[in-house]
C-alpha cells in the first residue's frame, strides 16, 4: 500500500485518525480541506484540524472555497485513489471519475441509514440502537454509493455525541486500514444500497437545538445527549436561554403539565415531560461557563422559578 498515491479530503477532528493512518501506510500526496475560518471575538483565522496534521507532515494542502469550481489541483495530481471523510462539500463528478481506484468515503453510520452531514447527532437523537461506520464508493448523490465494508457499534445509554465521535473515528480508521488492501487489489465487495431503507441525518438547525418537553423523557434525554458537547440543547428558564448539557430520567411520573419545573433539589432541577420527570444536572447559562446544576440553582430565585414553565 505504501506506493499507492492518495488524496485525502476531510476537515474536522473526526477525520484526523484516518489521515494519520493513511500517512503511515500510503503515499498521501495532497490533502484537501475547507478554508480557514474566523473564530472568536477577534475574528482570528483558525486552520481546520486536518490542515494542521498535513502541514506537520510536510504534505501539500489545497483549500478551495468551492470544490465544484476549483478542482484542477485534484484532477492533475496523478492520485491512484481519493479518500474522503467529513469533508463538508459535494464532490463533483469530474473528480469522482478521475482516480483509477475510484473515490472512497468513510461515513459515520450504517448506510443506507443516516445519510447526510450529522449522522453522529441523529444516531442518538433518533434513538438508534446501533450505528457504525461504512466504507463506500462515492457517486454523484449524497451517501448513495455502493458499500464496500461496515462495522457496527451498539450505542450505550450513556453515550453522547462526543463519545460517539471519538469511538467511531477510531472504528473508521481501523476499518479503512482493514479494507484498503482489497480496494487496491480489486477484490473488495461492492454492495448496492437499498434506497427504500434510507434515512437521513441532515445538519442540525438552530431551531432543532431547542428542547420540547412535550416529548417523552427518553426523547428529551436522547436530544440532550445527541447535542452534547456541541452544539448543546437549550431551553428558556426565567426568561433566559439555558443550555442543558447533562440530565437523567427519574422514576417519578410527571404530575404537572409538560415543561413545568416541578422540583428544585440541591443538585438538580426536575422538569416534567410527557411521561416522566427529567432531572437536569449540568447547564450553561447564557453568557456564562458551563456549571453544575447546584451552582446554577444557587443563583436562582427558587420561589420565582419553581412551578414555572420552561419555554
Amino acid at each position: 500500500m505504501k506506493n499507492t498515491k492518495v488524496i485525502f479530503m476531510g476537515t474536522p477532528d473526526f477525520a484526523v485518525p484516518i489521515l494519520e493512518m493513511l500517512i503511515q501506510n500510503t503515499d498521501v500526496i495532497l490533502v484537501v480541506t475547507q478554508p480557514d475560518k474566523e473564530v472568536g471575538r477577534h475574528h482570528e483565522l483558525e486552520m481546520p484540524p486536518i490542515k494542521k496534521v498535513a502541514l506537520s507532515h510536510g504534505i501539500k494542502v489545497f483549500q478551495p472555497t468551492k470544490i465544484r469550481n476549483d478542482y484542477d489541483e485534484v484532477i492533475n495530481s496523478g492520485a491512484d485513489i481519493i479518500i474522503t471523510c467529513a469533508y463538508g462539500q459535494i464532490i463533483p463528478e469530474i473528480i469522482l471519475n478521475t482516480p483509477r481506484l475510484g473515490c472512497i468515503n468513510v461515513h459515520a453510520s450504517l448506510l443506507p441509514r443516516l445519510r447526510g452531514g450529522a449522522p453522529l447527532h441523529h444516531a442518538i437523537i433518533d434513538g438508534e440502537e446501533k450505528t457504525g461506520v461504512t466504507i463506500m464508493y462515492m457517486d454523484k448523490n449524497m451517501d448513495t454509493g455502493d458499500i464496500i465494508s461496515t462495522k457496527e457499534y451498539i450505542i450505550k445509554n450513556t453515550d453522547n455525541v462526543g463519545t460517539l465521535h471519538d469511538t467511531l473515528s477510531i472504528i473508521g480508521r481501523d476499518l479503512l486500514l482493514e479494507t484498503l488492501p482489497s480496494i487496491i487489489n480489486g477484490t473488495n465487495e461492492r454492495i448496492p444500497q437499498d434506497n427504500g431503507k434510507a434515512t437521513y441525518a441532515y445538519n442540525i438547525t438552530r431551531e432543532e437545538e431547542h428542547l420540547d418537553f412535550n416529548q417523552t423523557a427518553q426523547e428529551v434525554y436522547n436530544k440532550v445527549r445527541g447535542l452534547n458537547p456541541w452544539p448543546k440543547a437549550n431551553t428558556i428558564i426565567n426568561d433566559q436561554e439555558v443550555k442543558i448539557t447533562e440530565c437523567y430520567i427519574g422514576d417519578k411520573d410527571s404530575s404537572f403539565s409538560a415543561g413545568t419545573i416541578c422540583e428544585i433539589n440541591k443538585d438538580n432541577i426536575g422538569i416534567c415531560t410527557k411521561d416522566k420527570v427529567v432531572y437536569i444536572t449540568r447547564v450553561k447559562p447564557f453568557g456564562k461557563k458551563e456549571m453544575s446544576a447546584l451552582d446554577y440553582i444557587n443563583g436562582l430565585s427558587k420561589e420565582k422559578v419553581l412551578y414555572s414553565i420552561v419555554k
